[in-house]
């Protein structure tokens, strides 16, 4: 390899290397060929860790240069136009743009990262299924990082402490020394949670750990705390970060690489990271000690994938049939859609299909949708249809397979459970006036061969007004600059109180929060409102409690939220009544009107309610101009305002651009994470709490409210945030002075705050207290 440029044949693939004799660790004198000869060499261990997974490469081009004149460096995740054909590509969609990231399952595909001198391979916790989907973590890491007055004793006594903690919950660790400075610990996971739960997991494991060893631990990021302790660093198991993989080489001084070891090497008083050279005759004589971590790893067919409706088209002449038969395989989108469709063929039976891989996975149903959870059905798995499947209705000849005449029985969108080859969960909700009548789960469970049986889940048997419950749309904020034609538009007072959904049907009433709470027990006055009016439908609008002004108090409101006892329901009814302001309808006897304008919508709303009720009032849009709009809300002491374009439909659970809020205050959902001592009248008590929101990387702390605190308020808080104390902080990093004297207490509280602004160092400023939310 000591020509500039060559072509190289490495497991069935060639590859142009150029400029092998590069030196990239000057202090060693290691070049380019070197580290190419290492990653093919130690392929067969390293692969089985990259194996499925997503590679961002840390690159020098230039090498690592020196300790006193460092080479630069950079991280690469798009693969590059010139990169070899035969590397996998996946197409990874983040929240703002895409990446298109290799995966390396060959020899060569390490020997081409090693050609652009990506010496750091790293990879997430989870892997891509053969489409290119991510999958569940199958790993957890904690990632020990020595501050500057530790080393890597002081990680093997962390380390310790963590394999017996874990030990505890089935949770083997096993240890790498990172080639950095610290160790990684690695736990095999069966992949039945996602990143977000496995990275809380972890936090709470660091924060553990934080507690036994206070003096040997920290698990925030702040440099101030660090010291001579060891950061347990949890967030490389958020889906967006990745950890160096075992066996890669590290960008140092020297070529040393992230080594798993065995616990009683940990134990060598004389442990220490090791170079690539050491690591070749050392994994020449020996096993992979994390062999065993994933079990086995099927490699990655570079042919072409199974075509999924090869058996659907084989029993289907387009030309003879009105069935959709696409001509090329699916493309897999990750959708959630189902259809159930009656279809009258030589036998009457019922179609049931799930979206699945970019098909619509199908069974036959003979006897029907189960109605009753205590007699299964038979459910037949027939070939896959395609997703075109889910919209079709019409009539098959009469000769051609399955003729007879297909109707959809119902359809919608389906939240999943659990689907394995011998089970699928998932619960279905349909459109309105479909067969399913609403929300309701099944499980199909395999008893043998093609035959399923197919069961209706227990609790969603029963027709109750929670399974006609609506998420209810959400607006965006905005500004009087957001609407363009004001005639487009209707301008709404926005009421400050909490938002409910009223389901009204056969005399029964059920009130449910924003996120489907049922709220019924707290509201008994509306309820009641309701059951007397007659209405038969779904209603969407805000509880509020009128101040002495006439205005809605949310304050006021505090004294009846979470109430649920029916002695403290009527004696906080008797000192603060509320109020239901209706705003819209999404049904109403019988029919949907979801997807009516907001016009006709509310044309239907007011022939259905009295618009000036005692309790339930149907408040009037604002018949003027925006300007107009907002100077009333401000005069009336409300809000802001809310506008609404006439012809909007009901986006149920989505936030859209159709609906604008205009606030008078800027308001902001928090998180408590803790309190402080009060000083004076609040002596012994709650003086302030501590707000986060939350981030990548946890729970951010953005500043702490002690205005605007009542008596009511502190008493309420006291008692719950008394339930919850703990020992560490939940937040990624605090200030010095506020960990002098915080109480802690476990992140489950949300309350609300109107501030100023934000200042520059994410803080709000000048932030009041308005209360507790429990509809958030």
């Amino acid at each position: 390899m000591a020509r500039a440029e060559q072509t190289v044949s490495i497991a069935g693939h060639r590859l142009r290397l150029t400029h092998p004799d590069r030196v990239l660790y000057p202090s060693t004198g290691t070049t380019k060929a070197d580290v190419i000869a290492y990653y093919v060499e130690i392929a067969p261990h390293l692969l089985p860790h990259v194996a499925g997974r997503i590679v961002t490469r840390k690159r020098w081009v230039d090498g690592v240069g020196t300790s006193e004149r460092p080479g630069d460096s950079f991280f690469e995740k798009n693969l590059p136009t010139s990169a070899p054909s035969w590397i996998r590509r996946v197409d990874i969609e983040h929240s703002d743009h895409h990446n298109t990231y290799p995966v390396l399952e060959s020899e060569a595909g390490l020997a081409w990262a090693g050609q652009v001198s990506a010496l750091e391979l790293h990879v997430p916790q989870w892997r891509v299924d053969p489409a290119g989907r991510p999958l569940n973590p199958d790993r957890i890491v904690l990632d020990l990082d020595p501050g500057p007055g530790a080393g890597l004793p002081e990680c093997v006594e962390v380390a310790k402490r963590a394999r017996r903690l874990l030990a505890g919950l089935d949770l083997e660790l096993h240890p790498v020394t990172s080639g950095s400075k610290g160790l990684h610990l690695y736990a095999a996971l069966d992949g039945s949670h996602d990143s977000d739960y496995i990275r809380t997991f972890a936090r709470e494991v660091a924060q553990v750990l934080e507690s036994d060893l206070p003096d040997l631990v920290v698990s925030t990021m702040s440099k101030k705390v660090r010291g001579d302790k060891v950061l347990v660093d949890w967030s490389q198991n958020h889906p967006a970060k990745t950890t160096v993989a075992p066996y890669s080489l590290r960008g140092r001084t020297e070529p040393t690489v992230a080594v798993p070891r065995t616990w009683r090497e940990l134990a060598d008083p004389g442990l220490r990271q090791l170079r690539f050279d050491e690591v070749l005759k050392r994994m020449r004589r020996r096993k992979d000690p994390l062999r065993d971590l994933y079990g086995t790893v099927e490699p990655h067919d570079p042919e072409p994938a199974r075509d999924q409706l090869a058996t659907y088209r084989s029993r289907r002449d387009p030309r003879r049939t009105p069935e959709p038969v696409p001509s090329t395989r699916p493309d897999a989108p990750d959708g959630r859609s189902f259809v159930i469709q009656e279809h009258h063929a030589s036998r009457l039976h019922w179609d049931f299909r799930l979206e699945h891989n970019g098909v619509l996975v199908s069974w036959a149903l003979p006897k029907g949708v189960p109605t009753d959870p205590a007699r299964n059905h038979l459910a037949v798995q027939t070939e896959d249809h395609p997703l075109e499947y889910g919209t079709f209705e019409g009539t098959i000849p009469a000769g051609e397979y399955g003729g007879g005449d297909v109707t959809i029985w119902d359809a919608g969108t389906f939240s999943l459970q659990k689907w394995r080859d011998d089970e699928v969960i998932a619960t279905l909700t349909g459109r309105e006036g479909g067969g399913l009548g609403g929300t309701r789960s099944y499980a199909l469970i395999r008893t043998g061969g093609k035959n399923w049986l197919i069961h209706l889940m227990k609790e969603q048997a029963p027709r109750s007004s929670a399974r006609a419950f609506i998420e209810p749309m959400l607006a965006t904020l905005g500004s009087v600059d957001s609407i363009a034609d004001e005639r487009d538009w209707a301008f709404e007072m926005k009421w400050d109180g909490v938002r409910v959904v009223a389901v009204a049907e056969d005399d029964r009433v059920g009130l449910f929060s924003r996120t489907g709470r049922d709220v019924t027990a707290t509201y008994p006055e509306v309820a009641d409102a309701l059951r007397r009016s007659g209405v038969d439908g779904v209603l969407d609008g805000e509880v509020v409690a009128l101040g002495s002004t006439g205005a809605p108090s949310f304050g006021l409101l505090q004294e009846r939220i979470g109430l649920s006892r029916p002695a403290d329901v009527e004696r906080a009814a008797a000192r603060v009544p509320v109020h239901y302001l209706v705003f819209d309808v999404l049904r109403a006897n019988g029919d949907g009107l979801r997807r009516s304008p907001y016009g006709e919508r509310r044309e239907v709303l007011g022939s259905l309610l009295d618009g000036d009720g005692d309790v339930v009032r149907v408040p009037p849009a604002f018949e003027g101009n925006l300007d107009d709009a907002v100077e009333s809300s401000r005069s009336l002491g409300l809000e802001g305002v809310l506008a609404k374009r006439l012809d909007s439909t009901y986006r149920s659970g989505s936030r859209s651009r159709s609906w604008v809020k205009i606030k008078h205050q800027r308001m902001q959902d928090v998180v408590i994470g803790g309190w402080r001592p009060g000083k004076g009248a609040r002596s012994g008590g709650i003086g302030s709490l501590l707000l986060g929101v939350p981030g990548d990387d946890g729970l951010v702390y953005v500043g702490r409210v002690g205005t605007g605190l009542s008596e009511h308020d502190l008493a309420t808080l006291s008692t719950l945030l008394g339930r919850s104390t703990r020992k560490t902080s939940p937040f990624v990093e605090v200030p010095k002075d506020v960990v002098r004297d915080a109480r802690w207490v476990t992140p489950r509280l949300v309350g609300e705050v109107a501030f100023t602004e934000w200042t520059a160092d994410g803080r709000l400023r000048h932030p009041t207290w308005r209360g507790l939310r429990d509809d958030v």
